[in-house]
C-alpha cells in the first residue's frame, strides 16, 4: 500500500510539473502579438503630431516604421511621428527571440488645416 501511494505522489508529481512547464510556455508556443490601441484604423488627425500607443506581447525587438521602439515590462509601448499631410500607414512590427516576426499595420489620414489671417 505505501509503494502505491509512492508511486501515485511520483507520477502526480511529474504530472504536475509538465503541465505546468505546458502552461508557462503557451505564451512562448503563441508567439508574438501587437494591439494598437492608439490611433485607430482609418481616423483623420487635424494636427501634425501622431501618437501611436499600443501592446506587444512576447517579443524581444519592436518597431514602428522600421526604427526600434522600447516597450515597458507590461509591453506597452508609446512613440511620437510626424508624418507628411495626406494617407498615412503605420507599420508596427515585432520580432521574439526564435525569430518570429508578427506585424500590424493603421491607416490614417493626416489633415493640414491652413488658417488666413
Amino acid at each position: 500500500m505505501k509503494k502505491l501511494l509512492l508511486a501515485l505522489l511520483i507520477l502526480g508529481s511529474i504530472g504536475s510539473i509538465i503541465g505546468y512547464g505546458l502552461f508557462e510556455a503557451r505564451r512562448f508556443l503563441a508567439g508574438p502579438s501587437i494591439v494598437i490601441e492608439e490611433p485607430q484604423g482609418g481616423s483623420v488627425i487635424a494636427h501634425s503630431l501622431l501618437i501611436i500607443e499600443g501592446v506587444a506581447r512576447n517579443i524581444s525587438f519592436l518597431t514602428i516604421n522600421d526604427k526600434p521602439v522600447l516597450t515597458d515590462e507590461m509591453g506597452h509601448f508609446t512613440n511620437k511621428l510626424s508624418p507628411p499631410p495626406g494617407a498615412t500607414i503605420v507599420t508596427v512590427k515585432g520580432t521574439d527571440r526564435f525569430g518570429r516576426s508578427t506585424s500590424t499595420d493603421v491607416r490614417i489620414t493626416m489633415v493640414n488645416f491652413c488658417s488666413i489671417t
